[in-house]
């Protein structure tokens, strides 16, 4: 069920205060329903209001719904490819592969910044790593926005047994975004939680320029604030000045 906009928007005051500069609102859908779109907009303007970046997450889109959003002032929206094509029908079922690539095609085509990445950790092949990269570095512009995710396995699902990814091949995976995608922000996302700060630093030693932070990432635990803070120090790294980055529109 759609959370009630002030309760949202109570959170993005809480994460404005802590640091953050961008937003990033989800709903675990399918596609929206253009009833919830009234909500959605107001979610995204009123965190506007408040002088920070929006981003969404709501699953597939028509052209008449992202139409809408970018008319809203959307900045962002997130939708990850996943997986290589190949593997992408072993872990989803739900929507193709080219469904994600013509709503990608939609946001792009309608202005407003792609965020999308991908997740490593579900039993994909080396090769298949490299074939979701591939498909973000050749789509027709690079996405503004790369989340690498490290799947964070939960008990009982079909993936909730899956092996834990070699830290050092996760690193990897940031090394190869930051060279096939040179101008995107490469960000280190779901999984954070399960890596020691030496992972975490070599992230940010192979190209990694960003991180989600915030207690919870749709289901998974995230690093408190404090923690993010301590390592920044720990490793001398700034945040830069919100609307800084050269690839943003």
């Amino acid at each position: 069920k759609l959370m009630e906009v002030e309760k949202v928007l109570a959170e993005a005051r809480k994460a404005k205060e802590a640091g953050a500069t961008r937003y990033c609102m989800g709903a675990a859908w399918r596609e929206p329903k253009d009833r919830d779109m009234d909500m959605v907009c107001a979610m995204i303007e009123g965190v506007k209001e408040m002088g920070m970046e929006t981003c969404m997450t709501l699953g597939m889109l028509s052209g008449q719904q992202v139409h809408r959003l970018a008319q809203t002032g959307l900045d962002y929206y997130n939708h990850n490819v996943d997986t290589s094509e190949e593997y992408y029908p072993n872990v989803i079922s739900t929507r193709t592969y080219q469904d994600r690539l013509d709503t990608l095609e939609r946001v792009r085509n309608a202005g407003i910044n792609v965020c999308s990445g991908g997740i490593v950790g579900m039993g994909e092949s080396a090769d298949d790593r490299i074939g979701m990269l591939m498909t973000l570095a050749n789509l027709p512009e690079h996405p503004q926005s790369v989340p690498i995710n490290m799947l964070m396995p939960m008990e009982g699902t079909p993936l909730g047994r899956s092996e834990k990814v070699d830290p050092l091949d996760f690193v990897r995976m940031i090394a190869v975004a930051r060279i096939a995608m040179p101008k995107s922000v490469v960000r280190i996302a779901a999984g954070r939680e399960l890596m020691s700060e030496e992972q975490q630093a070599l992230c940010f030693m192979a190209g990694a320029n960003s991180v989600f932070v915030g207690d919870k990432l749709l289901t998974a635990k995230n690093p408190e604030e404090d923690k993010d803070r301590k390592l920044f120090e720990k490793l001398g790294i700034e945040p830069m000045p919100a609307h800084s980055c050269p690839s943003e529109k």
